[in-house]
């Protein structure tokens, strides 16, 4: 039987004042306070690391880090696309209670904004003394919104503001602050452009214009290193959330090439028809690469990090904001076999669009080499960051999450009363899980009648093959309580067969 299930996973604590607190320069860094380094990929699946399975991609500098710390095999995105899922780690609500639920434009450039009120992760760690920045994909606020990640807690930001800006790897400019930094050499690849009339696609020369000189995750990738060294000496806090593999499938010529040396069955995705990205004459060879790539970054930032001797006093996490993308004609997830054994990709509230690889390093605290399947999910990151850096005390009292840091120091901990999730997007879903069981609601935007519930039992049935919700009426009816209790009607955001009129 389940047991009973908590309707709340708030912690309670004291809510520490809103305002942001410069830091200066001199500003000495405590021998107990870590720094905290948080590196995001985009869309990067469950088995797309070596380390997590991945038997096709080199991910050497991942497969590395993974012996150094611990992996949580069973933690959860904030949501199946980028937005939501940004804003439950930045926030700690999970998506019943979250404010952005789903991808919202919000012209001429950016994605709906957080509220000013909204007290996220970068305005706590500068409450706390720390120097913090960001770099890569933000996408939850615009140029002149209020979610402007300077206005949101960041003292540094370099990269996209904009999730539609950021499906170009080859983009004209980059913001940095609040200006912008022209790439001169790029004449701008648009991430959706395609095909001229008349071009030969089977020609491999036809596909050079998709590519360009400046790659943006270059640039991005240096003011990371940029940024730790500036700040060597103090605390800070470095997010940094890459935008690669996200397509479009753009990558150096000279990453393709151990790839393409292996022979693969490659055929050009040409985008014939229908939504999609930049063509590529080699796309597997691509996705590929972009992994490898990402993988190679991640190895520069963790080399300063020894070079610079703070690898002893840095909190590093390493996460997915959600699973593979759908999109099988520009990357090929069955070939790669890129969430395994799960069901579903981006998108999707089955496992494979949530289930992220995760690794946690900290040396001489987290065990190395270690493995924890404790359930966890994006919005525990407030409360834990807060608790390892010993301000437990200022996790805000609406924050929904847990600290994971008994588990992440090898200690026991009681399980969580439940995981919840809910999306707007792909016809509107929902899913809770209570230990092993995981139910699932799906098409709650079209406004349906009858809401079917289907149930899973994770532990005998990983893949969400078998509905045994018949079997277990009593279990439905208690995970069909926990979502109706976690989801709170936004007026952004609606599920149209449980919000009503």
């Amino acid at each position: 039987m389940l047991r009973p299930t908590h309707l709340l996973l708030c912690q309670t604590a004291l809510l520490v004042g809103m305002g942001t607190t410069s830091v200066c320069a001199g500003t000495p860094k405590p021998a107990d306070r870590p720094n905290v380094l948080f590196i995001l990929t985009d869309d990067l699946g469950y088995r797309e690391v070596g380390s997590f399975g991945q038997e096709l991609i080199r991910t050497p500098h991942l497969d590395k880090l993974c012996t150094q710390g611990m992996k949580l095999t069973q933690h959860y995105s904030g949501n199946a696309v980028c937005a939501p899922s940004r804003c439950v780690l930045m926030s700690g609500k999970h998506p019943g209670h979250a404010f952005i639920r789903n991808n919202k434009a919000a012209p001429p450039e950016g994605q709906w904004p957080i509220p000013d009120e909204e007290v996220t992760l970068g305005e706590l760690m500068q409450q706390q003394g720390y120097v913090t920045g960001g770099f890569g994909k933000w996408g939850l606020g615009g140029p002149d919104s209020s979610g402007h990640p300077l206005d949101q807690g960041f003292d540094r930001f370099f990269g996209y503001l904009c999730q539609s800006h950021a499906h170009s790897y080859y983009p004209s400019y980059l913001r940095s602050d609040r200006g912008v930094i022209e790439l001169n050499n790029n004449p701008e690849v648009f991430g959706h452009a395609n095909f001229r009339k008349g071009d030969d696609r089977t020609d491999p020369r036809t596909y050079d214009q998709f590519k360009g000189t400046d790659y943006a995750p270059d640039r991005i990738n240096e003011r990371v290193l940029e940024f730790i060294r500036t700040n060597k000496d103090r605390p800070f806090f470095c997010y940094y959330p890459t935008v690669i593999p996200h397509v479009a499938l753009h990558v150096p010529d000279e990453d393709l090439q151990p790839y393409l040396q292996l022979g693969w069955n490659d055929p050009p995705f040409t985008k014939q028809k229908g939504y999609g990205y930049t063509p590529h004459f080699t796309p597997r060879a691509a996705y590929a690469a972009m992994i490898t790539r990402v993988d190679m970054y991640v190895g520069r930032v963790l080399q300063l990090v020894e070079e610079l001797g703070l690898a002893d006093n840095t909190l590093i996490v390493f996460s997915s904001d959600n699973g593979t993308t759908h999109l099988g004609l520009e990357v090929d997830y069955t070939f790669f076999k890129s969430v395994g054994e799960l069901r579903g990709l981006k998108g999707s509230l089955y496992e494979g669009g949530v289930r992220v690889p995760t690794v946690v390093r900290w040396d001489g605290r987290v065990a190395a080499g270690s493995e924890n399947d404790y359930v966890s999910g994006f919005e525990d990151w407030v409360p834990t960051i807060l608790d390892a850096v010993g301000a437990a005390d200022s996790i805000p009292d609406e924050c929904d999450g847990i600290s994971l840091l008994p588990t992440l120091l090898g200690q026991e901990q009681a399980e969580r009363p439940f995981l919840y999730r809910e999306f707007g997007g792909y016809g509107g879903q929902q899913s809770v899980r209570v230990g092993d069981w995981k139910a699932v609601r799906q098409n709650l935007s079209r406004g349906k009648m009858v809401v079917k519930t289907e149930l899973y039992n994770l532990q005998d049935d990983i893949s969400e093959s078998r509905d045994v919700s018949g079997q277990h009426p009593d279990v439905v009816k208690e995970l069909e309580a926990i979502m109706a209790s976690e989801h709170v009607e936004s007026d952004l955001f609606k599920l149209k067969a449980i919000d009503g009129k």
